[in-house]
């Protein structure tokens, strides 16, 4: 039970990372709007839409590289 819920902490982990580090950014770190300024003039469902798929490739980048080690 233990090996098995160390082996799901590692992936669950690193997607909140990865959540938490887009949402910083995107909303915190970037006040100039250089990196997401381009995305300023879209409505807020399109700009959810792409957040989700920013985190969600970035999960599968995560997990393509990480699956020999799983």
């Amino acid at each position: 039970m233990k090996r098995r819920l160390n082996v799901l902490m590692g992936p669950i982990l690193v997607l909140i990372l990865i959540i938490l580090t887009v949402i910083i950014d995107v909303y915190w770190l970037d006040r100039d709007s250089k990196r997401w300024g381009w995305v300023k003039n879209w409505s807020n469902r399109n700009k959810a839409i792409l957040l989700i798929g920013f985190i969600v490739i970035s999960g599968l980048v995560y997990l393509g590289l990480s699956s020999k080690f799983l």
